[in-house]
């Protein structure tokens, strides 16, 4: 059986938090499916094409993973992939709470998931995307929170994002 993992989120931007997590996840799994949600009452930066876009360019050479944008529950997301495993980065003790009583209610939904947790590396621990979000609105250098190959002056528009 093919090894699938999930990893959901919203990613506006994609940091260097996003990026450690996936790189460190694709030895453990077959295929990696970045799993961008859609969620309407969230005020986001970019679009999710264009995030969609950010994330296929980093990893344009790593075959190991896909991009998917889904509007729902990341479970269904889950069972339509034929997902094995949904990934979840962890920064604090509060993530872990939180990420806990996710993953026993997506159990408990769909038995056949296993949810995994990799811990960010202590220097990603302060980064989150709307801590990188309200730098870029203030016109901050964002340098150092994002991916050194992610060029973010090319995914921003005019375009509503």
């Amino acid at each position: 059986m093919e090894k699938i993992a999930v990893f959901p989120g919203s990613f506006d931007p994609f940091t260097i938090g996003h990026e450690s997590v996936l790189q460190r996840a694709l030895p453990l799994f077959d295929k990696v499916i970045v799993m961008l949600g859609v969620n309407n009452t969230k005020k986001t930066l970019f679009s999710v094409e264009k995030r969609k876009q950010m994330i296929e360019d980093l990893f344009d050479s790593e075959p190991g993973v896909e991009v998917q944008i889904h509007d729902g529950l990341t479970i269904d997301f889950c069972r339509k992939v034929n997902a094995t495993h949904i990934l979840r980065g962890l920064r604090t003790s509060a993530d872990f709470e939180y990420e806990r009583a996710i993953a026993q209610v997506n159990k408990k939904m769909y038995n056949n998931i296993e949810t995994i947790f990799l811990l960010t590396l202590p220097e990603h621990t302060p980064v989150n995307s709307s801590i990188v979000r309200d730098i870029l609105n203030h016109n901050g250098d964002i340098s150092i929170f994002i991916p050194k190959n992610l060029d973010i002056k090319k995914y921003m528009g005019n375009e509503n994002d």
